[in-house]
């Protein structure tokens, strides 16, 4: 099979064209779809394009409670993925508008959902669960559904290839590092924690967005300083993060101004650092030990310094970085000491290939259809 993947996100569209064997045949990045009518055109036009294909996998951020696994697009499924944009403003109406874009330009082939939310679906109720109102829980989805599934779960399978173990076997923490950032604790080959939560904020701190505050800052922000909802989300989703603290959302523009000796670098680097290692950790614990840590995304494959800060501190789950396997190579390789207790590899984000392998998932009952 041909695969169209359609990768949407709040500020771009990826297309990619996955062969059976995961390997990429054709592909253009092009802006978001939005309100704009250039932006279809131009998606239009890219799909278009291609050489004929046999399905469509699209990536959606939110699956909520509902949708656990890849799903065929039919019926009313794009009118109950809309109902969930309250839960990802961000992304869920950029993932929609491109999917109905794409099944105009493609009404032949069948299109299928795969979600970011799905791979998170078998946190145990210990990890999933706030504390909060019984009342309030009851009545609305409030718990912790965690992102960036997709490239959590691709990632844990091409780590278990590098190590030669099955997914199975392995307890591994994958971080995926980028404009947003997320780990996930992996065991068995299924998620059993990660930093985010009901939201895509939670967690470590990101490009423009903040990670884990106190919920009682905000409350205080809103009470007695005042700031409405629409400043605190502006603040905390575009306005936070590396850019707050330093002023630039670029991982490579902060780590030279931080070697440049410049302040406000220099703690939003020790500040970034500080909370990734302490997930490390925690995700660690969530399965009762560590085989291997997995770095994935933008910054998780491309930045050894943070890498190496990462690990720094973490001898005592077993991790200890090699500092010249860290230094250079290709990715998809191990930069960990030989012989360290935990292993240590960094593999190439393969969202597509993922999606791929969900679509061929949803449509086998049709693949293995006897023809007439």
């Amino acid at each position: 099979m041909r695969i169209l993947v359609v990768n949407a996100g709040s500020s771009s569209v990826k297309l990619r064209v996955v062969g059976d064997d995961d390997e990429p045949l054709a592909g253009s990045d092009l802006p978001a779809v939005d309100a704009d009518d250039t932006t279809a055109e131009a998606l239009r036009t890219a799909i278009g394009d291609l050489d004929p294909v046999d399905a469509v996998g699209h990536r959606v951020v939110h699956g909520g409670l509902e949708f656990r696994d890849g799903v065929l697009v039919e019926g009313d499924v794009v009118e109950r993925l809309e109902a969930l944009s309250s839960l990802a403003p961000l992304h869920q109406p950029a993932s929609v508008a491109a999917l109905r874009l794409a099944m105009q330009c493609l009404p032949d082939v069948p299109h299928v959902a795969c979600f970011d939310t799905a791979f998170h679906a078998s946190i145990p109720a210990a990890a999933a669960t706030y504390a909060l109102p019984a009342a309030w829980r009851s009545r609305w989805p409030l718990r912790r559904f965690g992102f960036h599934g997709l490239s959590h779960a691709s990632a844990a399978r091409r780590a278990a290839q590098l190590l030669g173990r099955a997914p199975g076997d392995l307890r591994l923490v994958t971080a995926h590092l980028g404009a947003g950032a997320s780990l996930a604790a992996v065991s068995g080959g299924k998620s059993m924690d990660t930093t985010m939560g009901f939201t895509p904020l939670e967690g470590l701190v990101m490009a423009t967005r903040s990670g884990s505050v106190d919920p009682g800052l905000l409350l205080w922000l809103q009470s007695q300083a005042g700031l409405d909802i629409a400043e605190l989300a502006r603040g905390l989703e575009h306005e936070a993060g590396l850019l707050g603290l330093a002023g630039t959302a670029d991982m490579r523009e902060l780590l030279a101004a931080a070697e440049a000796g410049a302040g406000a670098a220099a703690l939003a680097l020790e500040v970034y650092v500080h909370r990734l290692r302490g997930a490390v950790a925690s995700m660690a614990a969530a399965m009762g030990g560590l085989d291997a840590l997995v770095f994935t995304g933008g910054v998780g494959e491309n930045a050894p310094v943070i890498r190496e800060l990462a690990v720094r501190s973490l001898a005592f789950i077993g991790l200890e970085i090699d500092p010249g396997r860290n230094s250079q190579g290709p990715v998809d390789r191990e930069i960990g000491r030989p012989g360290a207790p935990a292993r240590i590899v960094v593999v190439a984000s393969r969202e597509d290939a993922e999606i791929a392998r969900r679509v061929r998932f949803a449509l086998r009952p049709a693949i293995d259809a006897p023809r007439a």
